[in-house]
């Protein structure tokens, strides 16, 4: 089946073509001019080389036959006649007078060569002479030579016949065979370069055709085949190293466009939080004023009202207002542009500085951070008063998410700082993304209880100090959620203070 596909297949191959139509077909016009001229060459050899027997036989046969006839010997005569039948395939043989008559035969013979333009050449030239004549309706090729005497004289004339169809058989047989090789020697040559381009070239040239159309098909990631011949193998070499850069082209492509698309959206994101600082800058700064007239007519009433509902009341605005002017704060530690007071502090003090400023704010039943280890004695260049913003904001949410535990771990090597803030709350809503929470004015406090501020202004001002922060649930072995951790990593060998 396969042979018989491949043969079907033959005529698209064109190849195979311009094999057999520049390379097979005129070799084998060449070697079939080559026999055509050999066997004309080689008719005139055969002819030559049977005249030259019926030549041989005759002059073998002269002498005794010119001394036989002048002793009128007819019994030697035909003796020597029937020996040539011993010789070759001798049809006739016969002795001639002068005048042409039969003297004696054997075999297919004339009777009377008087009429004969052979013979009589042959009488009067004493040269001998042959060709071709017809006796009893048979083509035959005779051969006459002179009877000569020892004196020289001519005195007869001998025969010597064979069938003319003798030279015709012998040259059909040659030409048979010849051109029949000839055949022979074609089919040999074409199955010789069919199987041949096969297993030589067709075959690699299928596979290199089959790679290029599964690549044209669209699959960019096959590869053509190294096997075959050294040209093909080089072009397969070459379509191949094509791919591995249109695929690297292609990578390197993707990766610009995902850089440029994350490069637009964090320019989208920063005119956006642009755009929302500015707003939040202002709301702000129009809310601080009437807060804290609020803030100092309540207390001035509160000095002055005696009665308990009263002063209750005062106290309530004045908790309210309170409120209010934290939440004014965040917005302005959200919306503040850093400046460059950086400064070289001890994380110790740091650390206290921050858990005293969250003391303030905790409230009876609040969980106390407290630093789970002594904090190890490093030496930081930063802004001091945006990092411990960053560090009380921290605080500030895990208190409020804790149910009686806030721990802090703080943990230093030769490459970077990591402070590890840690409650007992009920941690991340399941689906809730830690990066969404990280989000300006996301909060997962009920409504009304926070800005969703806190842990945005954590990320902002870790990301002014080249660190980073990370927001997980902790787990025990049976994935129950104890709780969130807060991490705050800061490389210690980017931090330098800018130049101006």
């Amino acid at each position: 089946m396969t042979i018989l596909s491949n043969l079907r297949r033959w005529p698209q191959a064109s190849l195979q073509r311009r094999l057999l139509l520049f390379v097979v077909l005129p070799m084998l016009l060449l070697v079939g001019l080559a026999i055509r001229f050999g066997l004309a060459l080689t008719s005139e050899l055969v002819s030559n080389s049977l005249r030259t027997d019926l030549e041989l036989i005759g002059r073998a046969i002269r002498v005794p036959i010119s001394d036989a006839l002048l002793q009128q010997d007819m019994a030697a005569i035909n003796a020597h006649l029937e020996s040539v039948f011993t010789i070759g395939r001798v049809y006739g043989a016969s002795v001639y007078g002068t005048d042409g008559r039969l003297v004696a035969a054997t075999g297919v013979t004339e009777r009377d060569l008087s009429d004969s333009e052979l013979a009589s050449e042959v009488v009067r030239t004493g040269l001998q002479q042959d060709g071709y004549h017809s006796v009893s309706g048979q083509s035959l090729f005779s051969h006459f030579l002179p009877v000569i005497d020892r004196s020289g004289q001519i005195h007869g004339l001998l025969q010597i016949s064979r069938k003319g169809s003798d030279f015709e058989q012998s040259l059909s047989r040659m030409s048979t065979l010849a051109w029949l090789s000839w055949l022979a020697l074609a089919l040999l040559s074409l199955m010789i370069m069919w199987r041949g381009h096969q297993r030589a070239i067709g075959q690699p040239v299928h596979q290199l055709v089959d790679s290029m159309r599964q690549v044209a098909a669209g699959n960019s990631k096959h590869r053509a085949s190294l096997e075959g011949p050294a040209e093909l193998a080089e072009v397969a070499a070459g379509l191949n190293q094509m791919l591995d850069d249109m695929a690297q082209a292609q990578s390197q492509l993707l990766s610009q466009q995902e850089e440029q698309q994350r490069m637009q959206q964090q320019l989208k994101k920063q005119e956006t939080m642009a755009a929302i600082g500015q707003v939040v800058s202002g709301v702000a700064h129009e809310l601080g004023a009437p807060l804290s007239v609020i803030d100092g007519r309540a207390q001035r009433l509160l000095r002055l009202q005696q009665d308990g509902d009263s002063q209750r009341q005062l106290d309530a605005i004045r908790g309210q207002v309170q409120r209010l002017s934290r939440m004014v704060k965040q917005l302005q530690a959200f919306a503040h542009t850093p400046v460059a007071s950086w400064q070289t502090v001890s994380l110790p003090e740091l650390i206290q500085q921050a858990l005293t400023s969250i003391s303030f704010e905790l409230q009876p039943g609040d969980a106390v951070p407290r630093l789970l280890v002594p904090c190890p004695q490093v030496a930081l260049t930063l802004d001091p008063d945006r990092f411990e913003l960053a560090l009380v904001n921290g605080l500030r949410n895990a208190v409020q998410a804790a149910r009686s535990e806030v721990l802090i771990q703080v943990i230093a090597d030769q490459h970077s700082l990591t402070i590890l803030i840690e409650d007992d709350g009920p941690g991340l809503p399941t689906g809730q993304a830690a990066a969404d929470v990280m989000q300006p004015f996301v909060s997962t406090k009920p409504q009304g209880q926070g800005t969703g501020l806190g842990l945005a202004i954590v990320q902002q001002i870790l990301q002014e100090h080249q660190g980073n922060v990370q927001l997980s649930n902790k787990t025990q072995s049976d994935q129950e959620i104890t709780g969130c951790c807060l991490t705050l990593t800061l490389p210690l060998t980017t931090v330098k203070e800018p130049k101006s």
